[in-house]
């Protein structure tokens, strides 16, 4: 894929090197999940982005569906996803692509595991997609997924804080929004975001009555650590947090993080199994 980009679309040089970096963060995190699985199980991705985990998970044999409309503020992940399934197809590890939102998605299949990464602060109607995935899990089954919780005062895509609620927010820190040059779309990406939060991730599993719901809080450690060790990720992240991260290493203060309550962390890191 790199030498793709490099040969034909070098503009996407920079957009690849954060998404392959991402992909490799996503698969380690979803590995303990993977291994329980016989490796034809069919695994369910909401938002595949630009496909490059996606791809490599139907290489090593999983039977993948991935749900992608490519949302407003993510005009350039189309561009590089299209090179990645062409690629992928070569290889006959093309999985299945669902050019739906995923509130919108059906299928007569059933999931062993669903899975997203920093998409369900993206999902216009999260609690209908929520009840999506659980009716197309099979029973044991489980939808775990990591995104922000705004219960926190920060917002990672913009590396602003937040105060109030988002209206709010978009009117004091509207220049920092609008000038973010980290985006394709700085408007199109902020009116996607949710605001969603712990309390909000308890009510849809309450709601559903068929989800067991579990808070893995020991993955802020792990998060903030790559904030130390993974140079792109840093990048993203505003220098002052890098340099806090830091002295807590230092420290010895860093594990600690995962003693935090799950309801004031910054990221949720979230298990939805199908009971019954």
């Amino acid at each position: 894929v790199r030498r793709r980009v490099e040969t034909e679309k070098p503009h996407l040089r920079g957009l690849f090197d954060i998404m392959a970096g991402e992909a490799r963060f996503a698969g380690a995190w979803l590995d303990e999940d993977l291994r329980r699985l016989p490796k034809t199980a069919r695994v369910l991705e909401l938002g595949g982005g630009v496909f490059l985990l996606t791809c490599q998970l139907a290489r090593e044999g999983f039977s993948v569906t991935a749900i992608e409309p490519t949302g407003a503020g993510f005009g350039s992940f189309e561009e590089l996803g299209i090179i990645v399934l062409e690629l992928a197809a070569r290889e006959g590890a093309e999985p299945t692509i669902a050019r739906c939102k995923a509130e919108d998605f059906q299928s007569d299949l059933q999931y062993a595991l669903a899975f997203s990464v920093n998409v369900m602060e993206h999902i216009e109607a999260p609690d209908q997609a929520v009840a999506r995935v659980s009716a197309v899990l099979s029973v044991g089954g489980s939808y775990r997924f990591l995104c922000p919780n705004y219960l926190f005062p920060y917002d990672a895509h913009f590396n602003i804080p937040t105060i109030g609620g988002k209206a709010l927010t978009a009117r004091l820190m509207r220049r920092r929004i609008e000038g973010s040059s980290n985006v394709d779309d700085p408007e199109g990406l902020w009116k996607s975001l949710n605001w969603i939060t712990v309390p909000d991730v308890r009510r849809m599993a309450r709601s559903d009555g068929s989800l067991g719901l579990h808070f893995r809080t020991s993955t802020l450690t792990w998060m903030l650590e790559r904030a130390l060790s993974d140079g792109e990720f840093a990048k993203r992240r505003a220098g002052w947090m890098v340099a806090a991260i830091g002295m807590l290493r230092k420290l010895g203060l860093l594990r600690l993080a995962s003693f935090i309550p799950a309801i004031v962390q910054p990221i949720m890191d979230v298990r939805l199994t199908k009971e019954s």
